[in-house]
């Protein structure tokens, strides 16, 4: 099949990546692996990436909503699912019915969670969140052993984990992740002296995971680096990793312009000689970012954007691609031909990272599976 003959643009998503990355994860870490699918699977598809995670071996799935969740469940998924954000009260019963397991890190939350499972005759699954240094959602360290207390005294909660984020873990020479991880541990060990099980422990995202082994627990929390994306330039993925999402498309029209002709909107591009330009069907409403300097492969050549990038459309200098004809694959993330662009490529030129690149991916863009 010629994806071609069916759409302007699209995504090409290789779940064998997917598959490979969670098992490359696991190897280094040694312990269980949550797969992070908010944000649409970064981009590439919540339920298909899910179900590619849970096959190579992840044991859990995070979500930031509990939307999210629910999708997962209506998916026909049923691994245990993490809402690492927060869950409005109104959403609370749903959460007891889906069987979805929701972070909290104050007492009003946990009674809050208690009455839902009480009305709905279940038990809410809850993960003490503590804020070691973040600064975003999350209990004081000093409060934390009374949200335990709390968490444990009721037959309608299930006290199921504890964790914490790091601020700066993609930072490998920051003493933050230290500092962060010693209070996360007296945590853990006020809790344990209380008496108390925290349940599954977890704090480490993709950088620490690879980076951190004293920071792995009992579970490590993979999204970046699942879809084979770098955590950061200074802590790039080891050996064994490799991207799962290309961005394609196809030239919808090559014509020839006269010197002095204007190109797009606002003729901010005027061509200073006899020209090739092409018509690729990407637009910022799909993702590709309005700013100047953008480039795409075709015939295996990097070639620039040129002109205003439109909702829908933008235009490419052909002068580097004389072959190249009207119905020519496009290339705006992935290779072809020897010739590569890859996420971090991509955000370096929007001054950006490579997570918004994906995540940033229109769901009307169509995505195709592989592998």
């Amino acid at each position: 099949m010629s994806y071609a003959d069916h759409f302007a643009t699209w995504l090409e998503i290789d779940l064998g990546a997917i598959r490979s990355n969670v098992r490359r994860c696991r190897e280094i870490t040694g312990v269980n692996v949550m797969a992070v699918v908010k944000a649409n699977g970064y981009g590439h598809g919540i339920a298909p990436v899910t179900l590619a995670a849970i096959e190579a071996g992840a044991t859990w799935c995070g979500v930031a909503r509990l939307e999210e969740g629910l999708e997962l469940r209506q998916a026909g998924i049923e691994a245990p699912v993490l809402v690492l954000g927060s869950t409005p009260p109104g959403m609370l019963s749903a959460a007891v019915a889906g069987g979805i397991s929701m972070a909290v890190w104050d007492v009003e939350q946990v009674r809050a969670a208690e009455a839902a499972a009480g009305a709905n005759g279940g038990r809410a699954r809850l993960h003490l969140k503590v804020d070691t240094g973040m600064t975003r959602l999350g209990a004081h360290p000093g409060e934390a052993l009374g949200i335990a207390r709390a968490l444990s005294a009721s037959k309608a909660l299930v006290f199921e984990g504890t964790f914490t984020h790091f601020a700066r873990a993609d930072e490998p020479d920051s003493p933050t992740t230290e500092i962060q991880e010693r209070r996360f541990r007296e945590v853990i060990a006020a809790i344990e002296g209380a008496g108390l099980r925290p349940g599954v422990v977890h704090a480490s995202n993709s950088a620490a995971a690879i980076y951190r082994p004293s920071a792995r627990f009992d579970l490590v929390r993979v999204g970046v680096g699942m879809y084979g994306l770098h955590p950061s330039e200074r802590c790039p993925l080891p050996e064994g990793f490799r991207p799962a999402l290309a961005w394609k498309a196809q030239l919808t029209q090559v014509r020839s312009v006269e010197p002095g002709a204007g190109v797009s909107y606002g003729h901010v591009y005027i061509a200073q000689k006899r020209e090739r330009v092409g018509v690729v069907p990407v637009g910022y409403a799909d993702g590709m970012r309005r700013v100047e300097g953008n480039r795409v492969i075709v015939g295996g050549r990097l070639v620039p954007v040129v002109g205003r990038v439109c909702m829908d459309q933008c235009m490419v200098l052909l002068d580097e691609a004389p072959q190249a004809k009207a119905g020519d694959e496009v290339v705006i993330l992935g290779e072809q031909q020897g010739a590569g662009q890859s996420a971090e490529d991509i955000a370096r030129h929007w001054g950006t990272i490579n997570y918004e690149v994906t995540t940033g991916l229109s769901a009307r863009v169509p995505r195709v599976y592989s592998g």
